[in-house]
């Protein structure tokens, strides 16, 4: 027994030793509560129900509207704000003015779904998602996520409201068309997942909206409340599908849209965002998600209507939100929960959970250790080339060849061929027509008159039609008249279709007769040389479509030409 006693000892004191030394991981969490605890055990029942709320905040406004801001940053501790149309030097100056005044960092939010340039002026702006859903290499959708969060750090931003995850099986949705990824649930969770992934991984918190589903709708939540009348199986199925993987992968926050959907929601007419059983019981309980959970905008006409401010802002809670957005009345809202709260309708346990969870993220975020932001240099470090030549990677490897029948593309630089181009739409041409013109003997025949024109086609081997869209958001058909001139056209002619928009610009077009058709989604610059160089074999294809056109083209569909 002498013998094996020292021995004992040693093993009882190496498990000690062991038992003292914690994972890196534990220590970062017992950092985080740390400074969580000591935050919120010195907060009054004001400073605390202010933490619920995120704000909307605007650069491009008179000194009322920051007045304003300031007040109720003084008065009501306010958790954040989510800043909308302004500038980079205006927002940043604002921005470290706030942060100044506020007792406690503020959650500085924005919706950057194609990067700054969705809100503010002088800054880079990226593809659309459904452009980005397109393109088969999910590592250059990472790289844009990681270069929006660098620029949304840049700018003192610590969440962006992205990446929608709606899945857009309606082709008709007004709201979210090619602000989705597309109609596929794993493109769309692919997608969205590198977006986020990329995000995240320079410290911007990401939020998956909007929760459980606007992809198929057939009105706009901003102006009404949309029903999603689908069984609870096909919801699970398909319009949660994004959200279960994003929740598994780590995504930093949910945002729940205002919609009717009956088949989740027993109450009749219940937004969504009210409903305990769609925040609570589906999302957090059954889904597992324990990270932010964001109302959409509370003054949208879809919750709005609903009832009265103050009154919805505590039925959002209730429900089990984290965080109330865009409120039409932030004091009221505020005195409203800090009443309840008082008469026992809101736990302490419930107003510590969500608190916690807000302070837990600004953590996350970096607030801990929080720095005003530099305003020198910020215009040229938002648009430094990196951002020219992702959106120029993107654009290009997103272009979608969906027909190609004798093989009209790729044509030989300085073709012996007659061919004739005319454009569409009601966008300029110049830069497609000047790129084609640098390859081939490419006519213009877009400004002659019908009879004309009728004339004129027959001198030509092949016919370049480039239908150009202003607004590469608009996803309705193509005017009666033009998808007339396809048509026509391409039954007597040998015809190449480059379309300058959304593919849904074709859904009711007749494309039997046309040989070639090519979706370049947007009418940039990019887009429209790079067209011109696949045209000429100059540039390789490889992009599929992210949602479907008609039966005849549907999702996926691409053609491969290697360079």
């Amino acid at each position: 027994m002498k013998k094996t006693l020292p021995i004992l000892s040693l093993v009882i004191l190496m498990m000690a030793s062991c038992a003292k030394v914690p994972s890196k991981r534990l220590i970062e969490i017992d950092e985080q509560a740390h400074w969580v605890d000591s935050i919120y055990s010195n907060m009054s029942l004001k400073e605390k129900v202010g933490q619920l709320f995120m704000v909307s905040a605007y650069s491009n406004r008179n000194d009322s509207h920051t007045d304003s801001i300031q007040k109720l940053i003084n008065d009501y501790h306010l958790g954040g704000l989510i800043f909308f149309q302004g500038g980079p030097i205006r927002q940043a100056t604002q921005t470290n003015h706030y942060q100044s005044i506020s007792k406690i960092p503020l959650f500085i939010g924005i919706d950057g779904e194609w990067g700054l340039n969705m809100r503010l002026d002088s800054t880079s702006r990226y593809p659309y998602n459904m452009t980005l859903g397109a393109i088969t290499d999910h590592k250059i959708i990472k790289k844009i996520g990681e270069q929006i969060g660098k620029d949304c750090k840049r700018m003192g931003i610590h969440i962006n409201f992205a990446p929608v995850v709606d899945i857009n099986t309606n082709s008709k949705n007004p709201v979210i068309g090619v602000r989705s990824f597309g109609e596929d649930k794993v493109n769309v969770t692919e997608k969205a997942w590198a977006f986020t992934d990329g995000l995240q991984s320079v410290g911007v918190l990401a939020c998956a909206k909007h929760f459980p589903g606007h992809g198929d709708t057939a009105s706009d939540s901003h102006k009404t409340l949309p029903t999603v009348s689908f069984s609870k199986e096909r919801i699970d199925a398909i319009e949660l599908f994004p959200y279960k993987e994003l929740f598994n992968k780590g995504v930093a926050g949910v945002m729940v849209a205002h919609l009717n959907v009956p088949n989740l929601e027993s109450q009749e007419g219940l937004p969504s965002s009210l409903s305990y059983q769609i925040v609570t019981e589906l999302l957090k309980d059954q889904l597992g998600y324990e990270g932010l959970i964001f109302t959409d905008a509370l003054n949208m006409k879809g919750v709005a209507d609903y009832g009265q401010p103050g009154d919805i802002d505590l039925a959002a809670f209730k429900a089990g939100n984290d965080v109330l957005l865009f409120t039409e009345d932030a004091p009221k809202a505020i005195l409203k929960i800090m009443a309840a709260y008082e008469q026992n309708d809101i736990s302490e346990a419930r107003l510590a959970h969500s608190v916690k969870k807000i302070l837990a993220a600004k953590f996350d975020a970096g607030l801990n250790r929080y720095e005003p932001i530099e305003t020198e240099g910020l215009i040229s470090d938002l648009n430094q080339d990196v951002n020219a030549q992702l959106y120029d990677e993107a654009i290009k490897n997103a272009i979608t060849l969906v027909k190609n029948e004798g093989q009209l593309v790729p044509m030989k630089n300085n073709t012996p061929e007659k061919i004739g181009f005319l454009k569409l739409g009601d966008d300029s041409a110049e830069l497609f027509l000047e790129s084609l013109k640098l390859k081939g003997d490419i006519t213009d025949i877009s400004n002659l008159s019908a009879k004309k024109l009728s004339e004129e086609l027959s001198k030509y081997d092949k016919i370049i039609i480039g239908y150009h869209r202003k607004n590469s958001r608009i996803t309705s058909a193509i005017s009666k008249k033009d998808k007339k001139t396809i048509e026509n056209i391409s039954k007597k002619h040998k015809t190449i279709l480059s379309v300058f928009a959304s593919q849904y610009s074709l859904k009711e077009t007749d494309l039997e007769a046309v040989e070639t058709v090519l979706i370049s989604y947007e009418n940039s610059e990019i887009a429209n040389k790079a067209t011109a160089e696949i045209i000429f074999g100059e540039l390789g294809v490889n992009g599929t479509l992210p949602a479907s056109i008609s039966k005849e083209y549907p999702v996926r569909l691409g053609i491969n030409i290697a360079q």
